[in-house]
């Protein structure tokens, strides 16, 4: 498993130690994402854990052929969309030439897995599904900054008529809107295409914003959630973009887990991309004000300030019924009791940080 101790990769470990005979987490434990000095938090009799970097050519050589994985999950990535505009060559280095380094190692194996596991995202998608009045669905064009400036956040048609948002199918075309959206599609299309004509069948698992305890706190370009937690408790205002009416499909991380799971193991998961997501919509205004009220927090410490940033999307919601076909899954958790088990884990780490 590629990234096998990060915040999903490392429960999705624990999962898979209840079953699976030996499990190999090949992760680079990078400061950013895991702070200085850090060590894997998983490691015993079925857990293999190999401290090496996912451009690492010889190092995926070795991890394949020592172990002859039957199953791999690739979760390795940078991710984060503002960061992605700043650090392009890092994140097409990473997320890019990573994914063909591992799809050369595979290829050179004598013994390839039977089936590869791709965690990509809804960013591939760009502003995602918008319906116009006759009914047809729509990815609208990349909101223009003169726009957001003078405070228009809405997506419309070249008309200039406002559209109204729908919930993204899994067919709807691939328009991405950032660098790191990019990169997500292109390990898809580098995954189908490296794969060809080798007998591993490919997953691709498109999420939605994953959340839950044990996201990073400490790493500003992820986790708009958990970003809000550390606010929150150092008595901080939280600045709401826009007009707080920017929505996302909030997932939380056990019902992600459950769904890498069912995907390595179901008879016939297809080769299409499968939405991973809530399915329900919620607003990132409404979201900050439960945090607030859970925490403790005045309910008014926060400012709708308008603030934006270019390539950011207005509304994003799955639609989730593929995963319930190939998968027989459907998230388990809401999102009111999922951010209860965020705020809890935030005040507990806050706590022993003092």
């Amino acid at each position: 498993m590629t990234g096998g101790a990060g915040f999903i990769g490392s429960r999705l470990v624990r999962q898979l130690c209840v079953t699976a005979e030996k499990t190999v987490v090949f992760d680079s434990l990078h400061p950013q994402v895991h702070g200085e000095g850090a060590t894997f938090p998983d490691e015993g009799a079925n857990v293999i854990c190999m401290k090496a970097d996912i451009r690492d050519s010889d190092a995926l050589r070795s991890a394949i052929s020592d172990h002859a994985p039957t199953l791999v999950y690739h979760l390795a990535a940078e991710t984060g969309t503002g960061q992605s505009y700043d650090l392009i060559s890092r994140y097409c280095d990473v997320n890019v030439g990573g994914t063909a380094r591992l799809i050369e190692a595979l290829r050179q194996s004598s013994s390839p897995p039977h089936r590869v596991v791709l965690a990509s995202s809804r960013a591939v998608y760009g502003e995602g599904a918008f319906q116009t009045d006759n009914g047809s669905l729509i990815i609208p064009a990349p909101r223009r900054e003169e726009r957001l400036k003078a405070g228009d956040f809405v997506p419309r048609d070249l008309a200039g008529r406002a559209l109204r948002p729908v919930p993204t199918p899994e067919s709807l075309p691939p328009a991405p809107a950032s660098i790191y959206g990019s990169t997500k599609l292109m390990q898809e299309y580098l995954l189908e295409q490296g794969l060809a004509g080798m007998a591993t069948e490919l997953v691709l698992l498109r999420f939605q914003n994953v959340y839950g305890p044990g996201q990073s706190l400490r790493n500003p370009y992820t986790g708009v959630l958990s970003i809000f937690c550390s606010q929150i408790l150092a008595g901080r205002t939280l600045n709401i973009f826009e007009d707080g009416e920017i929505v996302r499909d909030f997932v939380f991380v056990d019902d992600v887990v459950e769904a890498l799971v069912k995907a390595g193991a179901a008879a016939a998961p297809g080769s299409t991309p499968i939405n991973i997501g809530s399915g329900t919509p919620a607003s990132i205004l409404g979201t900050a004000q439960f945090l607030l009220k859970i925490l403790g927090a005045p309910e008014d410490r926060f400012l709708i300030s308008g603030d934006f940033r270019v390539g950011d999307i207005r509304h994003s919601v799955a639609d989730i019924a593929r995963a319930r076909e190939r998968l027989n899954w459907k998230p388990r958790f809401s999102l009111e009791k999922g951010l209860e088990a965020l705020a809890d884990w935030a005040r507990q780490e806050a706590s022993s940080s003092r």
